[in-house]
């Protein structure tokens, strides 16, 4: 996606043609959040790439304005490398500990992560869900990964999913990256439930038809099998590859991480076919059947955000990698991620840290060897975006004091930064969300 526009004229854009078509986080995978752009979310503001003598957080990886992806794309890289065996040094991990407000809860970057959080402090779902996943691979930090649980169960919707922001309507990326991060501490996601309805539920409410067993999906478009990011205005589903690709991964209870496995797709017997039912697995089959036709073509995936120009979405195509894995269809992994081993560089060199970890998930998930990818390591153009106080002795790093539990208003419940406004409100999640998740999850089917 092209994102030389304002981040303003970005969120503008999204909100005024509906945020249920072609708005989708990282989340998935990759979210999600993820930023639906290619480039680096400084660009993406307007704003000029940290000049040399800018002074970043010690401990956070890449070189670029955290305020929209600080924790989201730190836990990316702790990730990443603890998926290839690395340690991360323990500055990284005591900066995204750092990070967190008494509550549990994670913003996506605290510039002053001493002060109290309070009922102002922009909290999310998708920053806390991706913290608990790398808390949980790393080791060591169950006390915080718990609290962070508490309070995204806390904030559960009543259709059994979440928003970007607690108490937003929920959606299908932020839903999916929360599933991942139950998953990661060992709770089952569909014993999660909220007046009588599972994570499951809300993704299954998110699922175009897929058809009677025939690819291609409903009366024969594309748009089978498919997820929406969120209903439209109307309560219409608009297919999204972004949105399909994290509910892929949330449907199977996975998080970021997929070791690779070959045909164990459940609900019909080969990837040609839609699977008949209408359980979270048979869901996922489905959602992996769309996202392998869409790929089919050119091999990527392309940037549907709206007012966006139409060309690959490196991320996206990164996160349907790892989708497709988890689903197990290997075979239709091999066009995207030759296309990604040509094409990644430039965009990866951009946009970062959270660029290389999709790319490690990608690599891993079908089998691959991250260090190994076209002939360049991934893991080691990982490592020189990070932070020269990478270091086992970190124990000055600034942080709220949340041993002493929750404090009065941290968490957004009953509605107080809805309460601010929800025009606004709304800008401000669709501006996290394009500039937290580094090229994921957005584009057209």
């Amino acid at each position: 996606m092209n994102v030389r526009r304002s981040a303003a004229v970005v969120a503008v854009l999204a909100v005024t043609s509906g945020l249920g078509t072609g708005l989708g986080t990282g989340l998935g995978l990759g979210l999600a959040p993820a930023a639906f752009a290619d480039d680096t979310a400084s660009e993406a503001s307007g704003s000029p790439s940290a000049a040399p003598s800018q002074a970043f957080p010690t401990g956070l990886y890449g070189s670029t304005d955290p305020t929209y992806d600080g924790v989201w794309r730190q836990s990316l890289t702790l990730l990443a490398l603890d998926t290839v065996g690395e340690k991360p040094g323990a500055g990284a991990v005591d900066w995204l500990v750092g990070q967190q407000c008494a509550s549990g809860a994670f913003a996506a970057y605290r510039a002053d992560a001493t002060a109290k959080c309070d009922a102002e402090t922009p909290l999310d779902t998708n920053s806390t869900a991706a913290a608990i996943q790398a808390l949980a691979a790393v080791g060591g930090r169950d006390a915080e990964a718990g609290r962070a649980v508490r309070w995204l169960k806390e904030n559960q919707n009543e259709d059994g999913g979440w928003g970007y922001t607690a108490g937003g309507p929920s959606d299908a990326n932020s839903t999916s990256v929360v599933i991942g991060a139950l998953a990661a501490v060992g709770d089952a996601p569909e014993k999660q439930r909220k007046d009588g309805n599972s994570p499951y539920d809300a993704l299954r409410a998110l699922a175009l038809p897929c058809g009677d067993g025939e690819a291609g999906g409903e009366s024969g478009t594309k748009d089978g099998g498919a997820f929406a990011y969120q209903p439209d205005k109307k309560g219409g589903l608009a297919a999204n590859a972004d949105a399909t690709a994290a509910a892929v991964l949330g449907s199977l209870g996975e998080g970021f991480v997929v070791e690779a496995r070959r045909g164990e797709g459940k609900g019909a017997a080969s990837f040609d076919d839609c699977a008949p039912g209408d359980a979270p697995e048979d869901l996922a089959h489905n959602g992996a059947v769309h996202l392998a036709g869409a790929l089919a073509a050119d091999g990527y995936l392309k940037s549907s955000l709206a007012g966006a120009e139409d060309q690959p979405d490196h991320g996206n195509t990164a996160d349907a990698v790892v989708a497709l894995a988890a689903a197990g269809d290997l075979d239709a992994t091999g066009k995207p991620l030759s296309w990604l081993r040509k094409n990644y560089g430039v965009w990866a060199a951009k946009a970062g840290p959270a660029a290389y970890a999709q790319l490690v998930f990608a690599a891993h998930a079908s089998g691959g060897d991250p260090r190994d990818f076209g002939g360049a390591d991934l893991v080691a153009q990982l490592r020189e975006t990070g932070p020269a106080g990478d270091v086992d002795d970190y124990s000055s790093v600034p942080h709220e004091d949340t041993a002493a539990g929750d404090e009065a208003g941290d968490g957004l419940g009953a509605g107080a930064w809805w309460g601010i406004g929800l025009g606004l409100v709304v800008v401000a999640a669709v501006v996290g969300f394009v500039l937290v998740r580094v090229g994921r999850k957005r584009p057209e089917a």
